[in-house]
């Protein structure tokens, strides 16, 4: 079997999660916990369960909400190139998204997420350069606004990336370091531009596989 744990920690407070996988065939069962589950007594806080099949659906259930949400996904061919369905619905908020995403090629990609009767639709184009920098505008069209972000590759193992948000003014830095097999951490620096003390807000997380 296979878990995970993650923790998380910023200025103001910290907190921690764990998953427990098991393959049964060609699906995954999944439980996941967080701290408000085991904090002042055993609870059903934070308590969720999934069952998913990889590439084909995901069903997962929130216990204290009870909450069902899926998650179909498919793919087609447009003039040759994949086009990536995704149809998401959770139950108790009666919302429905549709996400697609057009690959060109390995190095272009055009994404779509709408949720319906909102009438937002979000926009992003993924450029690629050399297989190390990323480069991705977004636009939302309930906003009329544009986000930024570029990532880049270094070494092996670590991506650092930089965001811009136009309609808060926040700019973001994050440093990732991916620790194959055994899991990764994140490093987040981000700051209100539009703030007069500027001062940055600093987040860091990290994610342990291991076998039990």
């Amino acid at each position: 079997m296979k878990a995970t744990l993650k923790t998380k920690y910023d200025a103001d407070k910290s907190g921690a999660a764990s998953t427990l996988a098991v393959n049964a065939g060609d699906v995954k069962l999944r439980a996941s916990i967080t701290d408000a589950t085991i904090i002042n007594g055993p609870s059903l806080n934070g308590l969720s369960l999934a069952v998913e099949k990889p590439g084909f659906f995901i069903v997962d259930y929130n216990v204290p909400r009870k909450d069902l949400r899926f998650q179909f996904m498919n793919t087609v061919k447009v003039a040759e190139k994949p086009l990536n369905l995704t149809y998401i619905h959770s139950w108790a908020d009666n919302r429905t998204v549709l996400d697609g995403n057009l690959v060109l090629d390995s190095a272009n990609k055009f994404s779509a997420n709408h949720a319906l009767g909102s009438g937002n639709c979000k926009l992003k184009y993924t450029y690629v350069h050399k297989h190390a920098t990323t480069f991705e505008p977004s636009y939302d069209v309930a906003k009329n606004s544009w986000d930024f972000s570029i990532s880049r590759k270094v070494y092996d193992d670590d991506v650092l990336k930089a965001t811009y948000q136009t309609t808060n003014k926040a700019l973001g830095l994050e440093w990732t370091r991916n620790l194959k097999s055994s899991g990764n951490f994140k490093i987040v620096a981000s700051v209100n531009m539009a703030d007069e003390s500027k001062r940055p807000k600093v987040t860091a997380e990290s994610t342990w596989n291991f076998e039990v």
